[in-house]
C-alpha cells in the first residue's frame, strides 16, 4: 500500500493511503538504520501480524529541516500590511530560501481589510505585477484563490509573527486550532513524547503546523546560486555577456539592465545585493 505519513509522535506513525484512509503504523527496523522519517514522506506499508508497518521511504524531491517535512509543493509566505509592518527585506530572504529548497513561495497579505499605507500599496502592487503569486486577505474576507490553492498540495506557512498565520488556517479550517491543543496537551502529559511532526488536511491538502523557515539561514548558499533563486529575474538569467556573471559589478549584466529599464524592481534587486553581500562576507571569514 502506497501512503503518506502525516503524523509522528515519538514512534507512532499516522498514514494516510491513497484513498484517504488513516492507519496507525510502525516503522520497520530496516527503515529505522537508514532514514529518519518525516511528515509528508511518500511510502509503502503492509500489514504484518495485524499491525500496519512502513517497509519503504520513497525518495523525496525536496525536504525541510525547520519544520522537518518532506515532499512540499509550497510555502505560503504571510505578511500583514500592519501591525507589524510588510517587510519587503523579509518577503525576498524568505522567498530566496524556499526557491533554494525547490517549493514555490506564495505571498499571502493578511489584514487587508484595516487599510493599507500607501507605500505599502505600491509593495504590493510590485509583487502582484511580478512571477510571485500575490493574495491577499482580510479578517472575514478568505479570498477565494485560497482554498483551491492549498487542493492536493502539501504547504508549510511562514513569515512573521503576529501576522495572522493561525488565525489564516483556522479560518479555513475550523478543526485545526482544536487539533494543535490536543497534541500541545498530550505532549505535556507525556515526558518521552518530544518529537512531534504533523500534517493537518485543511481544503483537500496538508498543512504543517509549525513555522517553516524559522531560521534565515544562507550558509548552506554560494553567490552563484543567488540569483537563480530569485524570480524576477528568471526571464534575464544566461543573457549576460559572462557565463559566471552574478550580476553585481560585471558588464554586460542582463539583469542590472532590466533593473534600470524598470522590468526587475529595484527593492528586488536590492534584497538581492544584500543577501550576497551577507554570503561574501562569510565567505572571507572562512579564506
Amino acid at each position: 500500500m502506497k501512503a503518506r505519513i502525516i503524523r509522528i509522535i515519538s514512534k507512532e506513525y499516522t498514514i494516510l493511503s491513497e484513498d484517504g484512509q488513516k492507519h496507525t503504523a510502525v516503522l520497520s527496523g530496516k527503515i529505522r538504520r537508514q532514514v529518519i522519517p518525516a511528515a509528508g514522506d511518500l511510502v509503502e506499508a503492509q500489514e504484518t501480524a495485524g499491525q500496519m508497518v512502513i517497509v519503504k521511504i520513497l525518495p523525496r524531491k525536496n525536504h525541510l529541516i525547520r519544520p522537518f517535512v518532506a515532499n512540499v509543493d509550497q510555502a505560503l509566505i504571510v505578511m500583514s500590511v500592519m501591525d507589524p509592518d510588510f517587510s519587503v527585506t523579509l518577503i525576498d530572504r524568505l522567498t530566496i530560501l524556499i526557491e533554494k529548497a525547490g517549493i514555490t513561495p506564495v505571498l499571502v497579505v493578511t489584514k487587508c481589510d484595516r487599510g493599507i499605507p500607501e507605500e505599502t500599496e505600491k509593495q504590493i502592487q510590485e509583487y502582484e505585477n511580478g512571477p510571485l503569486q500575490v493574495i491577499r486577505t482580510g479578517k472575514g474576507e478568505l479570498n477565494s484563490a485560497l482554498r483551491p490553492m492549498l487542493d492536493g498540495k502539501v504547504s508549510v506557512l511562514t513569515g512573521q509573527s503576529g501576522a495572522g498565520k493561525s488565525t489564516l488556517i483556522n479560518e479555513l479550517e475550523p478543526s485545526f486550532h482544536l487539533a494543535t491543543q490536543e497534541i500541545s496537551k498530550a505532549l505535556g502529559r507525556g515526558r518521552h513524547t518530544t518529537r512531534h511532526n504533523e500534517l493537518h488536511q485543511v481544503c483537500g491538502g496538508l498543512v504543517a503546523d509549525t513555522p517553516g523557515f524559522s531560521s534565515l539561514d544562507f550558509s548552506s548558499m554560494e553567490a552563484d546560486e543567488v540569483g537563480a533563486c530569485i524570480p524576477d529575474f528568471a526571464p534575464y538569467l544566461g543573457q549576460c555577456r559572462f557565463n559566471d556573471c552574478i550580476h553585481q559589478n560585471e558588464p554586460g549584466c542582463a539583469v542590472k539592465q532590466a533593473v534600470e529599464e524598470g522590468k526587475v524592481p529595484l527593492r528586488r534587486y536590492h534584497s538581492y545585493l544584500a543577501v550576497l553581500a551577507m554570503i561574501q562576507e562569510r565567505r572571507k571569514k572562512y579564506l
